[in-house]
């Protein structure tokens, strides 16, 4: 695929998932183009799959013009975003996103380095199903292992609350509330009894000092997203989560290597796993598999997935369990928490 055909792709998923203002910007990049320079050189001569299933640059692009005006680096491309009054056209959003790529070439090609970190807390949705699934079926405290963890957001998804029908799902006083519209039965079981939480992250963000990149990746015509995402930081900041630094597939080693009597070992990712390389891919199943096989009644072992598959509605969830090692499908859930259809198998 062409640089310019992953733009447009990208710009489609945009618009249909809620985020007009970023369709158009990516759309008129892959009609018009970069300007000549570095930028587009990089981004032409990219390795690899550059979709949403691989190194999602047409997001690391949009992530950066996000940045430049959160940051206050380029009021003519700031005045043209949301809440702007007035929204641009297509011509005045691709001339005024061209001038910032010359003016801030540097700074464009530094944050092109990092992967999006959309820290999008609205997946908690399905982890608070699904932890609530587990403690009805396994009846066990569960110990939180995250790959690709970023900010570690997500490690506190029993901190939120999920309403569904008129019925609150979570703590009382919950730091946030999702409203996902909903398909399937209703959450079984009773909230979670969390006893250890930990992440990891290739890079992750600092709370104190990249809130503002954090916020880049969220689409600026997406103002829930943005208030939902600030209310998760700001109690992340009081209670900041262990989230580690290193590569993930070295780190689940190690984490595996402890067995947690009394307790369920619950490792998930959440739209992460497609950017670990592929042999980090396959070590990090062997280890999971080999854990499996030491995994008891009393230790027992799950790894639950939200991930990018084959089918072009949202991401898959998956949970595998051991002992037995058996994979059940969950549903599917939106890539933003808009929706979830839940379908326990048992």
């Amino acid at each position: 695929m062409s640089w310019q055909a992953a733009f447009a792709h990208q710009a489609k998923a945009c618009i249909e998932l809620g985020s007009p203002f970023t369709g158009m910007l990516l759309q008129s990049i892959a009609t018009r183009g970069l300007p000549n320079g570095p930028i587009a050189d990089r981004i032409a001569a990219w390795p690899g799959d550059i979709t949403a299933r691989g190194a999602s640059v047409p997001l690391r692009l949009a992530g950066a013009m996000h940045g430049l005006v959160l940051e206050g680096l380029d009021p003519h491309l700031a005045s043209l975003y949301p809440p702007a009054k007035a929204a641009p056209t297509e011509l005045e959003l691709w001339q005024a996103v061209t001038g910032a790529i010359l003016k801030h070439a540097d700074w464009i090609d530094h944050r092109l380095n990092r992967t999006p970190q959309t820290n999008e807390v609205a997946r908690s949705v399905a982890l608070i199903a699904i932890s609530r699934w587990l403690t009805d079926k396994i009846g066990l405290p569960i110990v939180l292992s995250e790959l690709g963890a970023s900010a570690g957001l997500n490690l506190f998804f029993d901190r939120y609350a999920l309403e569904q029908e008129g019925k609150l799902f979570g703590p009382t006083g919950p730091v946030l509330t999702l409203r996902p519209d909903w398909t399937g039965p209703p959450p079984s079981g009773a909230g979670p009894k969390i006893t250890g939480r930990a992440g990891v992250d290739l890079a992750p963000p600092d709370l104190k000092t990249e809130r503002l990149r954090m916020l880049s990746y969220i689409w600026p015509d997406q103002p829930d997203r943005l208030a939902r995402t600030n209310a998760a930081l700001e109690a992340a900041a009081k209670h900041e989560p262990a989230v580690t630094k290193g590569d993930a597939i070295d780190w689940l080693e190690t984490r595996l290597k402890r067995r947690h009597v009394g307790q369920l070992h619950l490792i998930y990712h959440t739209i992460a796993w497609q950017y670990f390389p592929t042999e980090s891919q396959k070590r990090g199943e062997d280890l999971l598999v080999a854990a499996g096989e030491n995994a008891t009644a009393d230790a027992p072992l799950a790894r639950f997935s939200m991930e990018v598959d084959a089918d072009d509605c949202g991401a898959g969830l998956c949970l595998t369990l051991w002992p037995g090692g058996k994979t059940h499908a969950f549903g599917r859930f939106d890539f933003h928490g808009r929706w979830i259809d839940w379908q326990p198998p048992f």
